[in-house]
């Protein structure tokens, strides 16, 4: 297994606000809605951590997804649908996922800790069994891509 892991991002909302919004997969449509949104597009491309490209990207690939609340699937080109499942959840502390209908088998978990009463932080690891061959050309990839979901669940508003 090859493992990557995101940054520690620091979130403005208690540890159990970010839980329940992440162990419920359907709470993350918020993030297709906010593609959309004009004021959210602005606020996301000031805060420098994402360009104009990566946001266009990041919409269409976006367009696909669809949300339950165990799992999170999206056609991707070449490969088709695939989708990743909800397999454990310990609560206000960690959730943990498994790629279906995947070409390379990943495992995947968020880490959610308190900082105090009112933030937390959140990590990202995914474990992904790649051949030395694969690895080669999906390791960049994959861990950009993986600070990229840490940097867009670090900016989803956790308390409405």
């Amino acid at each position: 297994m090859t493992r990557y892991e995101s940054k520690v991002k620091t979130i403005p909302a208690p540890q159990a606000a970010v839980y329940a919004k992440l162990s419920d997969l359907s709470n993350l449509a918020v993030l297709k809605e906010k593609l959309n949104d004009p004021e959210a597009l602005d606020r996301i491309k000031a805060s420098g951590k994402v360009t104009d490209d990566q946001l266009q990207k990041a919409r269409e690939q976006l367009k696909s997804l669809e949300f339950t609340a165990d799992t999170l699937s999206a056609d991707i080109s070449p490969i088709g649908k695939i989708a990743i499942r909800i397999t454990e959840r310990t609560p206000e502390k960690c959730v943990k996922f498994e790629s279906e209908k995947s070409p390379i088998p990943i495992k995947f978990w968020i880490q959610v800790l308190p900082i105090d009463e009112t933030s937390s932080k959140l990590r990202l690891t995914l474990d992904a069994s790649l051949n030395p061959f694969i690895k080669m050309m999906v390791d960049k990839p994959l861990q950009e891509g993986i600070e990229r979901v840490a940097d867009a669940l670090s900016m989803i508003p956790y308390e409405s």
